[in-house]
């Protein structure tokens, strides 16, 4: 897929691709570091209750699960996870 930019001011083809060069590598340092917090927060999780992160999200969905607070916990914190792999993955996919 191709995007266009359009440029409105009076800058250069260099200028406008360092800018947004930068800005993609900054989103994307945000998005490793946001992935790393949800990936620690599931293994404590993980670890706590015994189970893979997978494997609870389909228990939780099919409601075998209790409500205590720490499954609405990790399962915030699993789809965090799942965000910040797409969006990294988006961004790898990014050319310029």
């Amino acid at each position: 897929m191709a995007l266009t930019v359009k440029i409105e001011k009076d800058f250069s083809l260099q200028e406008v691709s360092n800018v947004i060069r930068g800005a993609l590598a900054l989103d994307e340092r945000i998005a490793q570091h946001k992935k790393s917090k949800y990936a620690r927060i599931c293994k404590n999780f993980e670890t706590k209750y015994k189970m893979s992160s997978e494997i609870f999200m389909k228990q939780f969905d099919s409601g075998q699960l209790d409500d205590r607070d720490d499954f609405f916990d990790w399962y915030a914190a699993k789809k965090g996870f799942d965000t910040w792999i797409k969006k990294l993955d988006i961004l790898s996919g990014i050319k310029i």
